[in-house]
């Protein structure tokens, strides 16, 4: 199992961590006494690590809902953004800012948009567990896939520079940034599928559901007969990228904790749930009128991904859709478990894992290529 997969099996981490309400969390707070860093011992760490880099320095941990804290550092040389993984125990494999480090710096070797890595560290005497600080990218985040901030004439811009983004990504060949070895090319829905199918079905406690049911039955008959791999992001959402200040274009992709070598189809597809997606449980378009708001629609978002790579269409793009569904499901589906048993961590999580019923029906609908 990858990074990635135990990441999601096992913390209310990834795509349920980013509230909607935008003042929640977006700026800055002060660093509670859970998360305190050794400031001192950090900015000797950055007089040797960080180039350009003079201190004083101070310390604030950003508001949103990370599962790898994120910290903003302010010092005499500029802005900083430091990642690290989470104080005490955690899954083995999860919460690994190495993964995320390394394919930044990889990335940023084939000059896809990302923040730039200034060092990695994976000595806890420095502030007690691995982390590393990168560029702080300043920009737009938009919280509302509708970008109701952007005037309605270029609304279609900011739609095609995330899916030019999405679609450059999958174009990378993973050896040729040395990403070889990131993930586990092959078999990538068997894995997956017997993976969540598992969690539902040995977590009785959080309950059964038809629909879950038939997903987990008549999904493993579905599974493409390709057998792609490419970098995937695995949670390619319109909040995990920050924008130029006033032009659509994408200065960086953030929250690389998923990414590892998967299906691109699928990695498309989960960034094509927008368009189904309720807006109370992430960031999406479920009916809203993308007339008016002249945002494109599914089928010619995903004609504009299959033409940037190369694709003649998108065989049977009921089971991609059906699929991330499931995953979802699946996720909120152990986090309600683990609300049962009294160990799920967030709250917003926990309000979240009630929407597990209607992701597995919408995952149904999927497959019989409703929407």
């Amino acid at each position: 199992m990858v990074a990635s997969e135990q990441d999601q099996a096992g913390q209310e981490s990834g795509p349920f961590m980013s509230a909607l309400d935008e003042s929640a969390n977006t700026g800055v707070a002060e660093v509670p006494e859970t998360h305190r860093l050794d400031e001192a011992s950090l900015a000797r760490w950055m007089e040797r690590h960080v180039e350009g880099f003079r201190g004083p320095l101070s310390v604030s941990k950003f508001k949103g809902g990370q599962s790898n804290p994120t910290y903003r550092l302010e010092a005499a040389s500029g802005a900083y953004v430091l990642r690290r993984k989470p104080p005490g125990s955690v899954l083995a494999g999860a919460h690994a800012v190495d993964r995320e480090a390394r394919v930044q710096n990889a990335l940023a070797g084939a000059g896809f948009p990302i923040a730039r890595i200034f060092g990695f560290c994976d000595d806890a005497g420095v502030i007690g567990g691995p982390f590393y600080v990168m560029e702080l990218v300043e920009g737009r985040i938009f919280w509302d896939a509708t970008f109701p901030t952007v005037s309605r004439d270029e609304r279609p811009a900011y739609f095609a520079a995330m899916n030019g983004t999405i679609a450059a990504l999958h174009r990378i060949d993973p050896a040729s940034v040395g990403l070889a070895d990131y993930g586990k090319p092959g078999n990538y829905f068997a894995r997956q599928t017997s993976r969540w199918s598992r969690q539902y079905l040995d977590d009785p406690e959080a309950g059964r559901d038809a629909n879950m049911d038939r997903l987990v039955a008549e999904l493993p008959g579905r599974f493409p007969d390709d057998d792609e791999s490419a970098i995937v992001h695995g949670d390619f959402r319109c909040d995990n990228m920050i924008f130029h200040p006033t032009e659509p274009r994408i200065l960086a992709v953030l929250d690389w904790e998923l990414s590892t070598l998967g299906h691109p189809l699928a990695d498309f597809a989960y960034h094509a749930l927008m368009y189904r997606m309720p807006s109370h449980i992430v960031a999406g378009l479920a009916g809203a009128d993308l007339f008016a708001l002249n945002i494109p629609s599914e089928s010619d978002y995903v004609a504009a991904y299959c033409n940037a790579t190369g694709r003649n269409g998108i065989a049977d793009w009921r089971f991609y859709v059906a699929f991330n569904f499931f995953r979802l499901a699946a996720i909120l589906h152990g986090i309600a478990g683990r609300a049962k048993r009294g160990s799920a961590s967030s709250a917003h999580a926990r309000e979240r894992a009630k929407s597990f019923p209607q992701l597995a029906e919408l995952g149904v609908r999927a497959l019989e290529d409703a929407s």
